[in-house]
């Protein structure tokens, strides 16, 4: 199948959002009756899922302490229960488990859940919360533990499987997806700003109507649309800030312990939700009992059948390199540069060992590999979702994106003329007006 010189929406990025985007507009546009207008093509450098999305963790989550992303997390959920037999989802629920610091901001994550609908269940107190990881973990020892926030929805998804499965929906809407071309440029038009022309390395694309949505590229197709490199931001002390930096890159720290994935299995035999433990208690080394903090820290595991193991990550660490410097590619465990840390392994088995007895002693087990994926993040960690140059939708997700599939079904409806209210508090404007998401007190800039 050979590039065509001509389509009416072109989507830069075969990823989540891309892939998301072009489903749900070749839908929409069926829907509508106006399938003749689904002229839909997807192009991406690499491969469908070759950059976050395809090495993703995959969870699936509402936990966040900003009311604008808990709505929108909720809706992508919704998403992921249409038909969680194609998307490879696993509705196993999702635990939030907090110390002291953080038991004032998690309460109001509950309260809001319950505020929209979205099931689960708070325990408090140390005590309390103990008795109730027993129920589900009989060899549960985390110290310092105030809270539980038990999500009943949510769970995780088999990253790759999803894809491929969201890329077979796109193509048989209608879209059309070419792998290997990778866009170098964009024409405008005479006498506006918006774009005429999509560039590649395979050929010129006239268009009517562009999608980015390219994860941690974003930077180079922000640069390609000569847009600002940065921005002027209004603080919650009413101040303005002028040239903060647009984008800033973080490494992403994940890896996988090579046990049985059902060696996490509950009480009952049954898979668990997925685990994210925050506590502010010291660790300590399993390996070699040195302190590795005292500081509050964090990590999220869930067992996985992909990689035949437990699964998780920690909080990322900034890359400390100036944003046009950095390289993306080769991406992920393929980067010579930016990978899992050298201290993660140590510091990530130690935390299930503190968190569970059955993980002491098994840091050998730890897949001794590269692994990770860069984020590109916006001025303050959460997404951008709007139009630039007229005819430009920019999805600019800070590494939230792989469990926000529904927000290219918004993302459509937006396309087509319809606001969304949900993608409508992630807009550009949002850092001149000084409208700003709360900041939690989690160890994670992206919660």
């Amino acid at each position: 199948m050979s590039l065509p010189n001509k389509a009416r929406y072109v989507v830069i990025g075969a990823g989540i959002h891309g892939l998301s985007t072009a489903y749900h507009l070749a839908q929409r546009l069926r829907a509508k009756g106006r399938s003749s207008e689904a002229d839909i093509i997807v192009v991406d450098k690499s491969h469908i899922a070759a950059g976050a999305s395809g090495i993703a963790c995959g969870v699936i989550r509402n936990n966040y302490f900003q009311p604008a992303m808990r709505e929108l997390m909720a809706h992508s959920v919704t998403v992921w229960e249409s038909d969680p037999e194609a998307y490879h989802y696993h509705p196993v629920g999702y635990m939030q488990i907090s110390p002291e610091v953080m038991h004032e901001g998690v309460a109001s994550i509950y309260e809001q859940q319950k505020a929209i609908g979205y099931e689960s269940e708070f325990i408090e107190g140390e005590a309390d919360c103990t008795r109730y990881m027993k129920t589900f973990f009989d060899d549960w020892q985390a110290k310092g533990i105030t809270s539980v926030l038990h999500e009943k929805r949510g769970g995780y998804a088999n990253n790759m499987a999803s894809m491929k499965a969201l890329a077979a929906k796109a193509v048989e809407a209608g879209a059309r997806i070419f792998e290997g071309v990778r866009v170098t440029g964009f024409e405008f038009g005479q006498g506006s700003s918006a774009v005429s022309a999509v560039l590649t390395d395979k050929g010129r694309i006239e268009c009517d109507y562009v999608v980015v949505g390219a994860g941690p590229w974003i930077r180079d197709l922000w640069s390609m649309l000569d847009l600002p490199t940065t921005v002027s931001i209004k603080g919650r002390d009413g101040k303005i800030y002028d040239d903060v930096p647009m984008w800033r890159f973080w490494q992403l720290e994940e890896g996988v312990l090579k046990v049985p994935p059902d060696f996490l299995k509950t009480n009952d035999g049954k898979m668990p939700p997925v685990l994210h433990v925050d506590t502010d208690a010291p660790l300590y080394s399993d390996r070699t009992g040195k302190l590795i903090t005292d500081q509050l820290w964090g990590i999220y595991y869930k067992p996985d059948f992909h990689f035949n193991g437990v699964q998780g990550g920690a909080m990322p660490y900034k890359i400390d390199k100036p944003v046009d410097e950095v390289a993306i590619d080769p991406y992920g465990p393929e980067s010579p540069e930016f990978v899992a840390s050298s201290d993660f392994a140590d510091m990530w088995t130690s935390a299930l060992a503190f968190c569970h007895k059955r993980f002491e002693g098994k840091s050998g087990l730890y897949h001794d590999e590269k692994s990770g994926g860069i984020g590109c993040f916006t001025p303050d960690s959460f997404p951008v979702f709007d139009v630039f140059r007229e005819n430009c939708y920019v999805i600019a997700d800070s590494n939230h994106g792989y469990k926000m599939l529904g927000v290219g079904d918004l993302v459509a409806q937006e396309i087509l003329g319809e606001e969304s209210a949900l993608l409508a508090p992630f807009r550009q404007s949002r850092y001149a007006e000084g409208k700003l998401h709360p900041v939690s007190s989690s160890p994670f800039p992206w919660s």
